[in-house]
């Protein structure tokens, strides 16, 4: 398997740092707008590893928002996968890109949505995805593999569904995505501050758009941000945290491959970060359409989005600032396999200090990374096949969970817990 990586960024980095102790592919080109950032991975790949690993890898320059750059790049160096590790506003050309150059392709976050144009908070209109799987007729005829929504939540929050579907459940009654974490950054002076770990671009998409909800009586509705606040207890120490609904690509991606009554997503963002949200959309600084701006320099234009992600902390620099565990999980409602009532969180908890001490990456980007490459090494050796536009859930969960776990795969825990199926929740 040759692969080129589009983005080293925080997830991009922690990619390819992984995939250096792994053996499944010939070569890994490392691309980026900036150059720079693609040549320090490997570089930290030849002092962590050696530079014979590091030979298996490349940097290389690339522009995400040009497809035939893409095209041209998978061309030049003989790719058969893409990775799509970076924002999800280049996720048009980055997939047209590999499709035009014959290459099977991966991402972690799917195409954007657009709101209901009379009816936002009752009614979906452009989902999450929904440009994609438009295209899965001309994947399959194409004989290539659209591996969509990898990540950790999209990604493993699909694999878990899958293994309660398959081992766990005999009826599913929700399907219900939990994240939540006790994490801190701190600035030079050891003051708190507000610092997102994961990119602020997708954040504001996730949490200002309508939520959406499936519910098989009803089909996908939405409601407005942050709706049905509900304490969950989280656990490995991380405790309780106020989870609210934001949009969400397992959404969109579940209810076409599970049977489930409901599918929710919901995210513990706390007060603070919800108001910092809220006043962002008051201002209008979450908006994506250029606005003129006069400076010293003369008129320029900016999308005051892009303007929030440049002042704040790049997720990929905070790490050696933060502390806490990040949790993502999934927890299933329903009957289990003799009938009885059953409500199990299936999740996995990542370490920040143990994380930086593995790959010096933070937590959130790490447990990201090794989701898509667990995927590329069972597609490599043949375990999973498929060709169209296809989410995680469409294949067997226990290959994927059996590789992560394992001594000789990956090494990273997962658990499932059981809870008390009438009252799993707690609420304010």
């Amino acid at each position: 398997m040759r692969i080129l990586l589009v983005g080293a960024g925080g997830v991009g980095d922690a990619i390819a740092k992984i995939a250096a102790t792994r053996n499944f592919y010939e070569l890994f080109v490392v691309s980026d707008y900036d150059l720079s950032r693609a040549e320090r991975t490997i570089e930290w790949i030849a002092n962590r590893h050696g530079r014979d690993v590091a030979a298996k890898f490349l940097a290389a320059k690339i522009d995400a928002s040009s497809a035939a750059n893409v095209t041209e790049l998978c061309k030049a160096h003989k790719v058969d996968f893409v990775i799509n590790a970076v924002e999800p506003k280049f996720l048009p050309t980055v997939f047209s890109g590999a499709f035009t150059a014959g290459v099977n392709y991966l991402d972690m976050a799917m195409s954007l949505s657009e709101p209901h144009e009379a009816d936002p908070f009752h009614l979906p209109g452009i989902k999450l995805g929904d440009a994609q799987y438009a295209l899965h007729d001309q994947w399959e005829r194409a004989g290539k593999l659209a591996l969509v929504g990898m990540g950790v939540e999209p990604g493993l929050s699909n694999v878990f569904a899958r293994y309660a579907q398959d081992y766990l459940f005999s009826e599913i009654d929700e399907l219900s995505i939990k994240d939540g974490g006790n994490l801190t950054v701190v600035d030079d002076q050891g003051n708190e501050i507000f610092a997102p770990s994961f990119s602020i671009w997708t954040t504001i998409e996730e949490c200002l758009n309508p939520p959406t909800i499936y519910e098989r009586s009803k089909g996908w509705y939405t409601t407005r941000p942050f709706s049905e606040p509900e304490i969950f207890e989280f656990p490995a120490g991380i405790g309780a945290v106020e989870c609210v609904n934001v949009e969400h690509e397992e959404i969109s991606m579940l209810p076409r491959n599970i049977k489930a009554n409901r599918v929710t997503f919901k995210y513990g963002l706390g007060e603070e970060f919800i108001g910092v949200l809220k006043t962002l959309h008051k201002l209008g600084l979450d908006a994506t359409k250029l606005q003129r701006v006069r400076s010293a320099q003369g008129p320029v234009d900016v999308a005051p989005r892009d303007m929030v992600a440049a002042v704040l902390p790049d997720p990929a620099t905070i790490g050696p600032r933060m502390t806490g565990k990040t949790c993502a999980g999934l927890l299933v409602t329903g009957k289990d396999k003799d009938g009885r009532d059953r409500a199990t969180y299936l999740y996995h908890v990542a370490d920040n200090a143990e994380t930086m001490a593995d790959i010096e990456a933070q937590c959130v980007v790490a447990q990201t990374a090794f989701n898509p490459l667990i995927a590329l090494e069972l597609i490599a050796e043949g375990t999973w096949k498929g060709a169209g536009v296809m989410g995680p859930e469409e294949f067997d969960a226990k290959p994927f969970l059996d590789l992560m776990s394992s001594s000789t795969g990956y090494n990273i825990k997962w658990e499932a817990q059981e809870r008390l199926p009438a009252s799993p929740l707690r609420h304010p």
